[in-house]
């Protein structure tokens, strides 16, 4: 007598019932200020010809990027984002920033709290999230152990937006060593180098260095739920070098490539995993505010998100309204668990994201 093994058993009764996610694994990348202009647009034909962009001398940028049309140029750009991933997925270029500050922080926070707390968090200064965050709900109520749920990112202030209560989930952010000899020699290399290939920027490390580490926890921990956080889209654009924000763009794009390969490669993941994209913020879109972003900028409350994974149905011109208090508590959905359980959280899931 054969028997069908019990992993299978458990993945035809799930697709059986359409209101059981697919989904075990969340993957959430984020890109600080990167414009839905340039996700959408490609490069900027505005920006693209001015000497105060840093674009002076950019001409071999300009040949790399410039195209008869906006589809082309956003190809150019990101072309595993928009021949690979956005085919699969939903991908929307409207989404709302429902907190006034519209700096990273209070973006970072919504993201990952389902609710704007303008009272509270206000700036960019490293208080400890006030707030349970979703990586710690989704910990708690998995009963996951604590490298289980893991937060890599570029800027160091992630320390305190990612966890309500401090080392409740695994965080290495900024300029951090990562010691534990546990790791994979990989990872201790990284950490080893980020300290000899330093930024422009004290809080910040290289996003080279916090993609790759990403990479190589994702295959050696397999974790449930990660998210990694680039800085340098921001960075570049404060500094008005856009030559270097599209290097940044190009770079981002295809760290999206090695993920998704690396999810693919992985039976733990594939076909298992959800990959969610988006920004903390939006940023101007004139010659006088494009670099920059805050309550006072128009603009600056506009954001992407892109969703890729097994509950998801392809659409890249879904008509739902969505904010980015949404996320959360779509994350939460994915993982089979209760939004409604989820203290405080004031947006809902993403209409559209659970059909399949």
């Amino acid at each position: 007598m054969r028997f069908t093994p019990l992993f299978v058993l458990i993945s035809l009764a799930a697709a059986a019932d359409p209101g059981t996610p697919l989904t075990r694994n969340v993957v959430l990348v984020t890109a600080d200020g990167l414009r839905w202009q340039e996700v959408f647009h490609g490069i900027d034909p505005m920006l693209a010809h001015e000497k105060s962009t840093g674009m002076e001398g950019a001409e071999e940028r300009r040949k790399r990027y410039e195209r008869p049309t906006e589809a082309q140029r956003r190809e150019a750009l990101m072309p595993f984002f928009w021949t690979q991933l956005a085919p699969r997925g939903a991908v929307f270029s409207d989404v709302k920033v429902t907190n006034g500050i519209r700096v990273s922080y209070p973006g970072y926070s919504e993201i990952l709290t389902g609710r704007a707390n303008d009272a509270l968090i206000h700036s960019n200064r490293a208080i400890q999230n006030p707030n349970e965050t979703v990586l710690e709900f989704a910990k708690r109520k998995l009963n996951l152990r604590r490298e289980q749920v893991a937060l890599l990112a570029s800027w160091q202030t992630f320390r305190q937006i990612g966890e309500h209560t401090e080392g409740s989930i695994f965080i290495n952010a900024g300029y951090q060593s990562i010691d534990d000899t546990r790791m994979p020699p990989p990872i201790l290399e990284l950490s080893r180098l980020q300290f000899h290939m330093l930024t422009p920027w004290d809080e910040a490390r290289h996003d080279y260095i916090t993609g790759a580490m990403g990479l190589e926890y994702l295959r050696a921990v397999k974790p449930r739920v990660l998210m990694i956080s680039f800085d340098e889209t921001d960075d570049w654009a404060h500094d008005r070098r856009y030559d270097r924000v599209l290097d940044a763009i190009t770079e981002f794009d295809r760290f999206l490539e090695r993920l998704w390969h690396t999810i693919e490669s992985v039976k733990e993941l594939r076909g298992r995993t959800t990959l969610i994209v988006t920004s903390d913020h939006g940023r101007g879109s004139t010659l006088a505010d494009w670099h920059d972003h805050g309550k006072g900028v128009e603009g600056a409350d506009r954001i992407w998100l892109a969703i890729i994974g097994p509950d998801t149905k392809a659409s890249t011109a879904p008509a739902a309204k969505v904010k980015q208090c949404d996320i959360a508590p779509t994350i939460i959905k994915l993982l089979g668990l209760n939004p409604s359980d989820y203290p405080g959280v004031a947006g809902s899931p993403i209409e559209g994201v659970f059909e399949r």
